[in-house]
């Protein structure tokens, strides 16, 4: 399949499978996979959770958008991105001239799902505030929902999905846009 795009961008909250259905599509569609958390936490070499320990979350997202440069201007690849990495308007002017974005739409009951079953989450991810976790990702989904929207060229509701369906669904909105 020849894409009519330099990059496929996932963008999603926490838990809305961006790294399997990225490696999914890396393998379908032969192309490289570029994890920004990934690529984050080994140049900083500390997790993310460090990072929003010694330099804030201003640092982070400065990290954030240091690495997204770097891999807008790489070989075509499946970008993963981290949750906020659309919060910063440069970042969102990078993704829309540089690819095709793909908001993984999740609800917070599915998101909290996920967090529980995944242990190294708590390891390695930050809380954002400090409401309690159903309140701290409703909250954010509903913040960051209109710019989830705004950035993306579709949005794939995972709610129920397996990876490869999912996968499958991208493919599909590539082939149609």
């Amino acid at each position: 399949m020849t894409l009519p795009y330099h990059h496929i961008y996932l963008t999603g909250y926490r838990g809305s499978g961006k790294t399997s259905v990225g490696k999914r599509l890396g393998q379908r569609l032969s192309l490289s996979v570029i994890d920004l958390d990934d690529r984050i936490e080994a140049a900083a070499e500390m997790s993310i959770r460090e990072i929003f320990e010694h330099e804030g979350e201003a640092g982070f997202r400065d990290r954030e958008s240091a690495a997204l440069r770097v891999a807008g201007a790489e070989l075509p690849s499946v970008v993963s991105l981290g949750g906020g990495a659309i919060l910063r308007e440069e970042n969102r002017r990078l993704i829309t001239a540089t690819g095709f974005c793909v908001w993984l739409k999740i609800d917070v009951d599915t998101v909290l799902a996920r967090l529980t079953h995944d242990a190294a989450t708590a390891d390695r991810r930050p809380a954002l505030t400090r409401l309690s976790q159903r309140e701290e990702v409703a909250s954010m989904l509903a913040t960051r929902e209109p710019i989830y929207q705004s950035v993306s060229n579709v949005a794939i509701d995972v709610t129920g999905k397996q990876v490869k369906e999912i996968a499958d669904e991208v493919i599909a909105a590539l082939q149609w846009h």
